[in-house]
């Protein structure tokens, strides 16, 4: 069975990447295997943090905004009746949607674009360039 890995972070970007998903749905005879992903950079940590921020508060944050960054994209799926697993995920972006591809057994990868142009990309880099820049299987980059 086919598996992709749709890397969404709540964006209207990351909703239209799932919408091109859903679209291509009919391209197979089975329906793929969706890992849905939403990665969260880690919060830094300072001395004497733990005494004003407790790691439950941290989990609890990392929870929040990891089901704001799936919920848009969750509801399409609902909606369309296709099943999913769900992965939040802490650290580097790119790397981690990399890693949760490799880890699922992914064919593939979806994710958004927010349509930078060529120059602030070259300054300012981007997730989807690193994406491809560690990804070992396709990568579909829907704008």
């Amino acid at each position: 069975m086919l598996g992709v890995t749709l890397a969404v972070d709540g964006s209207e970007s990351s909703l239209r990447a799932t919408r091109k998903l859903l679209d291509s749905m009919r391209w197979y005879k089975e329906r793929p295997r969706i890992d849905l992903v939403a990665v969260q950079p880690p919060i830094p940590h300072f001395p004497n943090m733990s005494l004003v921020v407790s790691d439950e508060m941290i989990q609890r944050y990392y929870a929040e905004e990891g089901e704001k960054m799936l919920g848009p994209s969750k509801k399409l799926l609902d909606a369309a009746g296709v099943k999913y697993t769900e992965h939040k995920v802490t650290g580097s972006i790119a790397e981690a949607i990399v890693e949760v591809a490799k880890q699922a057994g992914s064919d593939m990868i979806y994710m958004g674009t927010r349509g930078m142009t060529a120059l602030s990309n070259i300054v300012l880099g981007s997730i989807a360039t690193r994406v491809l820049h560690f990804a070992h299987i396709p990568v579909v980059l829907v704008h």
